[in-house]
Order: C-alpha cells, then structure tokens, then sequence
C-alpha cells in the first residue's frame, strides 16, 4: 500500500533534520506550508528558540491582494527584514519536508532577494 503525503512528508523531514542544524551564527529557518498559509520562523536549535516569525497571517501580508504565490514572496520579504533587524543575516534553509517548488521556492527567492544568506 503507498504512503500518505503527510507521512512520505514526515519521513523527507526526518532525513533532511539529521543533516540540517540551526546554531546562534546560523540559525535554522524553517518552512510551514498549509493549504491556505504559509509561515517561517528562525529558530536557534541550540537553545531551543524562535528568534524570529513571519506568516501570511501578518497583517502586513493578510491586507495583501494576491495569489498563495504572491502572498509566499510577501513573507519571505518580511522574514528577511523582520531577520536582519534581529542581526541575522546568515541561514540555513529547512523546508520541512516539502518541495522546493511553487510557494516554498517563492518565499526562499524573496528571502535571498531582501538580504538573507543560505
């Protein structure tokens, strides 16, 4: 019987967690993708805190008239800013088990685009 996408997912997530590790020099961004959102939060693995969030669900991004696409590049472009603020300028990318396609490949271009290094 084939997998699930939820589990197949979970299971990309696994293998790409053992090689992918934020520290405080470089933290961890990582990607949540829903039907209808998208979020991002920075995360320092070695303390074990969120350094910095962004969602489409920010109001910055909710007013925004656009398509799922459009709105990804929004909170890419918010991340960065809302990320460099915080003195981060360098990451390491974790898509959390999705493709680097469509929304997810969106946000990670408009996150390179206004300033962030991975």
């Amino acid at each position: 019987m084939a997998f699930s996408k939820n589990i197949r997912r979970q299971k990309i997530k696994v293998s790409i967690r053992s090689k992918v590790n934020g520290t405080p020099d470089s933290p961890r961004m990582s990607v949540f993708r829903s039907n209808k959102q998208i979020s991002i939060q920075i995360i320092d693995d070695v303390s074990g805190k969120t350094l910095v969030s962004a969602s489409s669900l920010n109001k910055e991004v909710i007013d925004f008239k656009g398509n799922k696409s459009q709105k990804a590049e929004k909170v890419g472009e918010l991340a960065s800013k809302k990320a460099i603020d915080a003195g981060i300028t360098t990451v390491v990318f974790d898509r959390n088990g999705f493709l680097y396609h469509g929304r997810v490949k969106a946000l990670a271009e408009a996150a390179r685009k206004g300033g962030l290094k991975f």
